[in-house]
């Protein structure tokens, strides 16, 4: 699932070019990606992506294909195109572990590189990153409402592409999910993957009761559908055919799909239980999401597993973060922007977390040479363009996101919003280097005093 070197916007290539005409392609620059501000509904995010990303900038290169489209622009001449067929991405990236709980203004990355090559791939992390951050924190909020019972991915269908379905489902696993639907993410990612059935196969055979037994013969440990005509209806059923197979029954599930999932789960349960079938499990889906979720799971709703597909796919509450990748370092020199409203803290930096009795209590935003008490939460996976460590497997990546999670306050773990957000603050030389920069800006871009103008008299 390489993205092709031209996964890039214009500006960027363009501003590559006048890099190299000028002739600062090679001089060092450091950006940070980072998210303005939580969306409303989150009080963290997941920091989620990383490993799909350093593949991608290690495979970077423009091919011919490439670099004829390029030409047929008429915007880039044969000397520049000729250095971009040599181009590598040879810079090194400090970054948070994946699965990391992550807060506004934190630096997610940082990349350090010749400002080309730093340049160049922004379009390719902001999408990286903030696509499976974006989706790994609204799979938490998931898992979070189920309270222990086990949520599946059933949103492939419903997400913004291929590319999305796959690396969400990847994300989605980080943030505890349990499983997929999609057998391109189970394939790709070893992600364990699970069905049902749907309700035109009931609507195709002859009879309801004639689906679930041919169903029931082809796969043992199957899950019914239940819900297509009359779901207590159907849940009997399940008991006739429970009776009628003897020995041979061997369904591990009904799925309930619509209507009142709380009280249907109950009666259903109720049913189950009277025939002697308490170890078939109940599934609960259509248009969940956390809220409903929670509902059930505070009502103890006997329900054993939550199939979730728009609502955790789309993030449909917060499709989207304010995720920003801004120049913080050129030539060894503090770089910020001085907008209103978008602030981005210059220089390199380290985030230090500290805890209280196992407990996350505040993040400190320093500068990179910093020393704090806390965990440094940034660490080195790329120099020179290479990978510096194996990466983690995907299940490593699980346990340490479900670790850091549980390190979090209970009410960040809410998900309603915190009364008071989780603390975030800037060290004061960070604070110090900031005013610094500010001010040297100031003076930069402040108008020069207009001078005179004289009138030669004749």
């Amino acid at each position: 699932m390489t993205a092709s070197a031209l996964f890039v916007d214009l500006y960027e290539i363009a501003m590559l070019r006048a890099y190299f005409e000028l002739g600062m392609a090679e001089r060092r620059a450091s950006f940070g990606l980072f998210v303005r501000r939580l969306p409303q509904e989150r009080n963290f995010l997941l920091a989620c992506g990383l490993a799909d990303l350093l593949e991608e900038l290690r495979a970077l290169r423009f091919d011919d294909d490439d670099l004829r489209y390029l030409a047929s622009l008429g915007s880039f001449p044969a000397e520049f195109l000729d250095w971009l067929a040599r181009l590598r991405f040879t810079g090194d990236i400090r970054a948070l572990p994946e699965g990391t709980p992550v807060f506004a203004n934190e630096p997610i990355l940082e990349v350090s590189a010749p400002i080309g090559e730093a340049q160049i791939v922004e379009t390719l992390i902001l999408n990286q990153i903030g696509l499976q951050t974006m989706l790994a924190s609204k799979a938490a909020r998931m898992v979070f409402a189920a309270r222990g019972r086990a949520i599946v991915d059933f949103g492939a269908r419903r997400a913004q592409g291929f590319d999305a379905a796959v690396k969400g489902a990847r994300a989605f696993h980080i943030a505890g999910v349990a499983a997929t639907s999609d057998l391109a993410a189970g394939r790709a990612h070893k992600i364990p993957v699970a069905g049902t059935m749907a309700h035109s196969f009931v609507e195709a055979c002859p009879s309801e009761a004639a689906a679930f037994e041919a169903y029931a013969r082809i796969f043992p440990r199957t899950t019914l559908l239940v819900d297509t005509y009359d779901t207590l209806e159907s849940v009997r059923k399940v008991v006739a055919l429970a009776r009628e197979m003897g020995a041979d029954f061997d369904v591990h599930a009904i799925r309930l799909d619509s209507g009142d999932l709380l009280a249907l789960s109950r009666q259903a349960r109720r049913i189950l239980d009277e025939a002697g079938l308490t170890h078939i499990e109940i599934v609960a889906s259509g248009g969940l999401d956390e809220a409903r979720i929670d509902r059930l799971a505070a009502a103890h709703a006997p329900i054993d597993l939550f199939g979730v597909g728009t609502e955790m796919a789309a993030s449909t509450d917060a499709p989207a973060l304010d995720i920003a990748y801004k120049l913080v370092e050129y030539a060894g020199e503090g770089r910020m922007k001085l907008s209103p409203g978008k602030r981005s803290l210059p220089g390199r930096k380290q985030i230090f977390r500290q805890f209280h009795d196992g407990v996350a209590v505040r993040d400190v935003i320093a500068r990179e040479d910093e020393r704090y008490s806390g965990v440094p939460l940034l660490e080195p996976v790329m120099r020179d363009g290479e990978i510096v460590k194996a990466p983690s497997s995907l299940g490593e990546i699980r346990d340490h996101a479900r670790a850091a999670m549980a390190a979090l306050p209970a009410d960040v773990r809410g998900l309603a919003p915190c009364a008071s957000p989780y603390p975030v603050t800037i060290s004061l030389r960070l604070v110090e280097y900031e005013r610094e920069v500010e001010a040297s800006l100031a003076r930069q871009t402040r108008p020069r005093a207009r001078q005179p103008h004289l009138t030669r008299c004749s």
